[in-house]
């Protein structure tokens, strides 16, 4: 059954049928997203059923999927992030990635492979699979945990040097093939610089403007058009440059990373990156040569269990040589030691200049998937052993000692920068997120960094750190979108608070319904303030004006719980009653009443009457 001449639309069903298919079978018995779209393509492919055979086609769409990544991951790369974690960014990931590649690369060449091949097999195969690693931390809830931190510093150098390795393998192809006489490469070395300088210049100087201007216009699909169009306008700019598309895409990902637009452009990414990504690995599962595994079965077994031990045992040794207990160094060792996603880039491109043969290509490629297949089994084995044998050091009490206030304000209106200097001023950790440009402008010229973004999206949201916020805090005008925002956090981050700024009592309800953990009507208080100043004005002591304030507070309170159970009208015998005020003792008059006028004294009479007769 082929489908690469017919039409787009039964291709595009299968691919969608073979990931819905597969990938939540996997996730469910603990392998990872990853390994299903591997095995979902190698199904569809040449090698299995044979229902998709244009696997070229479908890899190069795939490829975008690793520029998608490369985007995300430099948008991720703030300068003040890589500074807080340069020790085991460039010290420990540095360390582990030479070693590792030393060791794997000296196997691969004693086994046969060329100095070339060997050395970028090495490499590949010293990456880790981060996607894999993290699924892993995040289920035992220990990406926070001393090794999860450093075992996320070296995910995140592994990341960085991937485009440094991109941009090397075609220089040392042309050195390699002599394809280049010296004044040409020269020429292709000044074209390559040049094109960086380029990218550098206009995410400078360019970028900025363009989304501001782009961002007034309220279009958010042009938004989403702008930031495709700069991601692979890049790439293809690094391309025609001689380097890879990787490169240009990591660069503009760089460069936006301080931008006031960073968490907008990585929401309006995240859908296109992980659809294409999960392309990517189904064609590289297409691509894996089924009779090459079903020929070499036992020996790629073999040598994926012996590349994780020996991967482990260098890991883990590096840790340990750096400081990391002997626990923690075990964990590292196994939860790096499968390859990465970045091996089925590096190995196709080794093979097209030339380092490696088509069945060496073949078999490292099959050996990576075997490795992402048997890891996480092993991490979930290990840990049990681990958990068994060393209970008294996996029970050690944690230190909160260093932990610290995390908040997102949504909003830089008049309310929201009062919220945002209270926090600032305390040197809480701040995020703050608006949509209006003019507002980010201002921000800037007073020292805040206020990011754009749309605070009514889940994935805005997510990109900007709700999941790991402890306070939440909705200080827009907008009243329809603040109760919007509290049950989309309250149902996707239930652990996180949520304050909001209410416009009246109607919408306060609307915020109590919704879950909020604290509301405050942006009048309310500064109204109360005005109202006991003006007591004071009038003669009311400060004790007396107080109790006023704290009786008119009492009620309202007491009121708006009335008109959760009843209704907006409920509780109105609470709005214009008088304070009660304290009885005082009787005392007899020192005057007798006398009466004004004839009419009351004939009602007196009257009175007095009744009562001797009755």
């Amino acid at each position: 059954m082929e489908h690469s001449n017919a039409s787009f639309l039964p291709s595009l069903l299968l691919f969608l049928g073979a990931a819905v298919v597969a990938v939540p079978i996997f996730k469910r018995i603990g392998f990872g997203a990853i390994l299903g779209y591997l095995i979902a393509g190698l199904a569809i492919g040449p090698s299995g059923f044979a229902l998709f055979t244009d696997t070229v086609t479908i890899q190069h769409i795939g490829e975008i999927g690793i520029v998608l990544l490369l985007f995300v991951i430099g948008l991720e790369l703030q300068l003040s992030r890589l500074l807080a974690m340069r020790k085991d960014i460039f010290g420990l990931g540095g360390l582990q990635l030479v070693v590792c590649a030393l060791v794997i690369g000296g196997i691969a060449h004693a086994l046969g492979l060329s100095v070339m091949g060997a050395a970028l097999t090495g490499i590949a195969l010293a990456l880790s699979a981060t996607a894999i690693a993290l699924q892993v931390l995040g289920e035992r809830g220990e990406l926070q945990a001393p090794y999860g931190q450093r075992s996320f510093a070296v995910l995140l150098f592994q990341d960085m040097s991937v485009v440094p390795i991109l941009a090397l393998i075609p220089l040392f192809a042309v050195e390699a093939t002599h394809a280049a006489s010296e004044g040409g490469g020269w020429t292709r070395t000044g074209i390559m610089i040049g094109s960086i300088a380029v990218v550098v210049l206009a995410g400078r100087y360019l970028l900025n403007p363009l989304f501001r201007i782009l961002a007034t216009t309220d279009a958010r699909e042009v938004m989403t058009a702008a930031a495709l169009l700069l991601v692979l306008g890049t790439a293809l700019l690094m391309q025609w440059a001689g380097m890879s598309m990787a490169l240009g895409a990591f660069l503009a990902g760089v460069l936006l990373a301080e931008s006031n637009f960073r968490h907008e452009l990585e929401a309006d990414i995240e859908p296109f990156r992980g659809l294409l990504l999960g392309l990517f690995f189904m064609s590289v599962g297409m691509d894996i040569n089924g009779a090459l595994v079903l020929q070499h079965w036992l020996a790629l077994v073999v040598a994926a269990l012996g590349l994780i031990l020996v991967k482990s045992v260098s890991v883990a040794a590096v840790f340990r040589l750096t400081g990391s207990t002997k626990l923690d160094a075990i964990r590292s060792g196994i939860l790096l030691s499968p390859a990465g996603e970045f091996a089925f880039v590096l190995i196709p491109l080794g093979l097209s200049y030339g380092f490696l043969q088509g069945e060496q290509a073949g078999f490292v490629k099959a050996l990576a998937a075997f490795t992402m297949l048997f890891g996480p089994l092993i991490a979930a084995g290990s840990e049990r052993l681990l958990t068994r044998f060393a209970p008294a050091e996996l029970t050690r009490e944690e230190d909160y000692s260093d932990a610290h206030g995390k908040a997102l304000v949504i909003g830089f209106g008049r309310f929201g920068q009062v919220v945002s200097q209270v926090l600032r001023t305390a040197d809480i950790e701040t995020t703050i997120i608006d949509k209006d440009v003019e507002m980010i402008d201002v921000a800037a010229r007073f020292g805040a960094k206020v990011y754009f973004g749309d605070g009514g999206r889940l994935d805005v949201l997510r990109a900007a750190g709700a999941g790991e916020a402890r306070v939440i805090c909705v200080a827009i005008d907008d009243r329809a979108t603040a109760v919007k925002i509290v049950e989309m956090v309250k149902a996707e981050f239930p652990l996180t608070e949520v304050y909001s700024r209410a416009y009246d009592r109607q919408h306060v309800l609307a915020l109590l319904s919704a879950g909020v953990d604290f509301h405050m009507r942006e009048t309310y208080e500064s109204a109360l303030a005005f109202g006991r100043s003006t007591l004071e004005a009038l003669g009311v002591d400060n004790v007396e004006a107080e109790e006023i304030i704290e009786d008119v507070r009492d009620r309202d309170a007491r009121r708006i719980v009335a008109q959760q159970q009843g209704g907006i009208y409920a509780g109105m015998d609470l709005v214009n009653s008088k304070r009660l005020m304290k009885p005082e003792p009787l005392e007899r008059p020192d005057t007798v009443g006398v009466t004004l006028n004839k009419e009351a004294i004939d009602a007196a009479e009257e009175a007095k009457e009744d009562e001797e007769t009755g």
